[in-house]
């Protein structure tokens, strides 16, 4: 298995809140209809402490305090997803562009596009390189060795 195998994906506060549970099955339903294959799950909340620690690298950016409160506003799901060669790719091709107002445009089908509300409230993050899902994943799942 190569580095790209797995990946993280978060269902964010705003689809657990606003859409609810019919639609998180749909959701994971289109995640393995596009190839991926759902390894772990775990619901979640966070306090505020929790979102700043894990979006440390963001810290002293403009949206930075704005998404810390927003992911700790609500449960939300965490997984690891699995495909044969580029999980991370695969996922993050599915969910689409950060903005869901650019994510309409380039990729109306993408989960963005369909459930994402503002660049803040875009309803899911995905990994972006192997060392990011090593990292993000033990915030989640850290009896999983990867």
């Amino acid at each position: 298995m190569n580095s790209r195998t797995l990946t993280l994906a978060l269902l964010k506060p705003d689809i657990v809140a606003v859409h609810g549970a019919d639609c998180i099955r749909r959701i994971q339903d289109h995640i393995t209809a596009s190839g991926l294959a759902i390894r772990h799950r775990t619901s979640m909340q966070w306090t505020l402490q929790d979102a700043e620690t894990f979006y440390i690298q963001h810290k002293g950016l403009f949206f930075y305090d704005r998404l810390c409160r927003f992911m700790a506003s609500g449960p939300f799901q965490a997984m690891i997803l699995h495909h044969e060669t580029d999980a991370i790719s695969q996922w993050r091709s599915l969910i689409g562009r950060t903005q869901p107002i650019h994510a309409r445009r380039a990729a109306p089908a993408s989960l963005r596009a369909l459930y994402g509300i503002t660049d803040t409230r875009n309803a899911f993050h995905g990994s972006d390189s192997p060392d990011s899902v090593r990292r993000e994943s033990r915030f989640f799942f850290p009896d999983l060795k990867l």
